[in-house]
């Protein structure tokens, strides 16, 4: 497969790699990006693998919470100038509450009647109003003794480019919020070790075992099997500190884990949602050089 220039840019961007080891590690991957990143890291070349997809495109996401149960819905827009229209927000908190009192999915959300229509052609008509397209792209419902919403950025009340989740049990006596906050800030990829996608956790192993086979080798006092066991152990160990919500050390008081936060409060989590707009969505880069030359021409 040819490796283009904008696959080095890309791969470049997600990890702060060099332009050489960027080309060498698509070479080796045979052009995967998720290979490549994982090439870069097991030789230590990758100074920042992006966990998260790349937020590009726009609009906002909305957050409605009730006796026990919570949603968060996304309606995407082409620019960021329709999300700060008050048509746009108004119709986003009105598709956040329909969700909260009628739907359990995405496709059920489409189909429920708001203002006499299905939610769809509500949002269709919007389209037409107001004159860019939109779409209605993800919900999450979170139900739990109790929910508790932040939301980051917000444009208004239940409004903003970070809507988080977080469901407790027990009773809530503001550790809720910090922990929504905490959860907005740094994006955990589930709950605990034990509810990681299998599939991201034997991805990390690899890599942890080739980049820990590769530093052996080249060592001059090369450790037996054992120890590089235990060093394998130790890394993955680490690893879910970072990446689950409960291993985390806590923001607001990093001498402590975010299960001991909400142990402490007399709490326990079970659960959260954290959506950002246009997460995983990639949107072409504009060329305004050459939109430039075709108005020339």
């Amino acid at each position: 497969m040819a490796i283009t220039a904008s696959m080095v840019k890309e791969l470049r961007d997600a990890t702060g790699a060099g332009m050489m080891d960027a080309k060498r590690a698509l070479e080796e991957s045979g052009g995967a990006m998720d290979k490549a990143v994982d090439w870069l890291r097991t030789k230590g070349l990758a100074k920042a693998a992006k966990k998260a997809g790349r937020t590009a495109a726009e609009g906002l996401v909305g957050v409605a919470v009730r006796a026990g149960r919570g949603v968060a819905i996304e309606l995407n827009s082409e620019t960021d100038f329709v999300a700060k229209n008050a048509d746009f927000q108004t119709l986003v908190r009105e598709i956040a509450q329909v969700a909260l009192d009628a739907a359990d999915s995405i496709e059920v959300l489409r189909a429920t009647q708001l203002n006499g229509k299905p939610v769809e052609e509500v949002v269709a008509d919007a389209i037409a109003r107001i004159g860019e397209n939109m779409t209605l792209r993800r919900m999450h419902v979170l139900e739990g003794d109790s929910i508790v919403h932040y939301v980051h950025n917000a444009a208004a009340d239940g409004l903003g480019k970070i809507g988080v989740l977080v469901a407790l049990k027990g009773s809530d006596n503001g550790i809720g919020r910090q922990i929504a906050m905490h959860v907005a800030a740094t994006a955990p990829l589930a709950l605990s070790e034990a509810t990681l996608d299998p599939d991201v956790v034997a991805r990390e192993r690899e890599v942890q075992v080739s980049k820990a086979r590769e530093e052996n080798a080249a060592s001059a006092k090369p450790k037996p099997e054992a120890v590089l066991e235990k060093m394998i152990a130790g890394r993955m160990a680490k690893y879910f500190e970072e990446v689950t919500l409960l291993g985390q050390k806590f923001v607001i008081n990093p001498d402590i884990t975010v299960a001991q936060a909400a142990s402490g409060a007399g709490v326990e989590i079970t659960g959260f949602v954290r959506m950002a707009v246009g997460e995983g969505i990639d949107k072409p880069a504009e060329d305004f050089a050459a939109e430039v030359a075709k108005l020339k021409g």
